[in-house]
């Protein structure tokens, strides 16, 4: 399993924007984070300086998200949808873009639901319950 720390993923996420900036050629992960990247511009800035993203503290303090958390949870939704992991996550999230109207918006529901059961995990010292994951995606269906 790929546990990459705060510090790669923060070079990941500036190090692949600074490639689509210099028009080099991405990688397939790349692709999709930069995708994600170009949605987000109030991100940009962010990712301009590799020192500056390590050293920077996003905490509930700082009045804003964390950029780096956010796309990963991106990265994580979009990876989820193309293996169907958990199953039944493709079809919730392709009726949730239908009803919502917007393939963002449905994202971002789906990361508030990742968000909860992420917590009850962590809270419970359990492992991530998919059918609970999926169970409240399908909530935001009605």
């Amino acid at each position: 399993m790929f546990n990459p720390s705060r510090d790669e993923v923060r070079r990941f996420f500036c190090d692949a924007w600074a490639k689509s900036m210099g028009e080099t050629v991405l990688s397939p992960i790349e692709v999709i984070a930069v995708d994600w990247i170009r949605e987000h511009p109030e991100y940009h800035a962010d990712l301009i300086s590799v020192e500056d993203a390590l050293n920077k503290d996003y905490g509930v303090d700082s009045g804003r998200s964390n950029p780096f958390l956010h796309l990963s949870m991106h990265l994580s939704i979009e990876e989820q949808i193309s293996i169907d992991q958990p199953p039944g996550i493709r079809q919730a999230f392709a009726l949730l873009t239908q009803r919502v109207d917007s393939r963002h918006a449905a994202m971002h529901e789906v990361m508030e639901c990742l968000g909860e059961v992420l917590w009850r995990a962590q809270r419970d010292q359990q492992p991530i319950d998919g059918q609970v994951y999926i169970e409240l995606i399908k909530k935001r269906l009605t």
